[in-house]
């Protein structure tokens, strides 16, 4: 899926963090958002998370139900009309599971630019977007990552969970809202709630439990010195990379930007899994 902040681009960058055998670890990710570096990993076992519960709704349904999913899905015709339609359905409560599901594919899929946004009362509310000959139910990609995802937990829950959840040796990968470049830059609107720097600040002491408890950890920020100074006297390595924003509002919002990963790994001393 296409998803704001969605880390396809830097996939290569951030496992070349992680200790050669990340893939025998337990590994969890509490800011999912569209997988990227989940279904890189594919691990054997660990956790992954998400605010936006329909997002999570969506990979529950993929891990449980793909076929019922790829047939609801199919039946969405490409075209505004249908689209605006699609989207007031998707916008009532209580729908069920895998309708919700189809409904968030095909939006997914088929909205200006592949944003997912909401406004205060929680809708959706992106207008259609004009695409040539959209893949909108990609059916050999539901399958594998339903198979991923059976061999994971899924949750709905706030970022913190994942103090409970990780243990010694396991890997974690923590992809937050970035902190804003600049006043009119941020964009948190996925969820009805924003990421504001007392989060960045909360999300800095969860880092630091990890640490204690010998989890080891990559996060992802923009280069901002508010985030070079909330991590910077901890004692982690901090690494620039050039990230290249996909999905924006207005064309020249995209591009590349330097963005920090910020790790407990030792460089090429990663130490042995447990």
């Amino acid at each position: 899926m296409k998803w704001a902040g969605g880390k396809r681009g830097l996939t290569s960058d951030i496992l070349g963090l992680f200790p050669p055998d990340y893939r025998r670890r337990a590994y969890h990710e509490p800011f999912v958002g569209g997988g990227a570096v989940f279904f890189q990993v594919r691990p054997r076992a660990g956790t992954i998370n998400d605010i936006n519960p329909r997002l999570i709704n969506f990979y529950r349904v993929v891990r449980d139900s793909p076929e019922e999913l790829i047939a609801q899905a199919r039946q969405y015709p490409y075209d505004e009309e249908t689209y605006y339609r699609l989207r007031e359905r998707f916008n009532q409560k209580g729908l069920p599971p895998v309708e919700e599901a189809a409904l968030f594919l095909y939006l997914n899929k088929t909205a200006y630019n592949g944003l997912y946004r909401v406004n205060s009362k929680g809708e959706f509310n992106v207008p259609f977007g004009r695409h040539r000959n959209p893949r909108i139910v990609p059916e050999a990609g539901i399958r594998a990552a339903s198979k991923a995802l059976r061999r994971v937990e899924i949750f709905n829950r706030d970022f913190s969970y994942v103090v409970d959840f990780a243990g010694e040796g396991d890997l974690c990968y923590l992809d937050p809202p970035y902190q804003p470049v600049s006043p009119t830059a941020n964009f948190t609107e996925y969820s009805e709630g924003g990421f504001d720097m007392d989060q960045q600040e909360r999300l800095r002491d969860v880092c630091l439990e990890l640490h204690e408890k010998g989890v080891l950890f990559v996060l992802s920020n923009s280069d901002v010195e508010a985030i070079r100074e909330l991590y910077g006297g901890e004692g982690f390595r901090v690494v620039v990379v050039r990230g290249r924003r996909s999905i924006g509002s207005k064309a020249h919002t995209r591009g590349s930007v330097n963005e920090l990963l910020i790790t407990n790994i030792p460089p090429g001393n990663s130490p042995p899994s447990p």
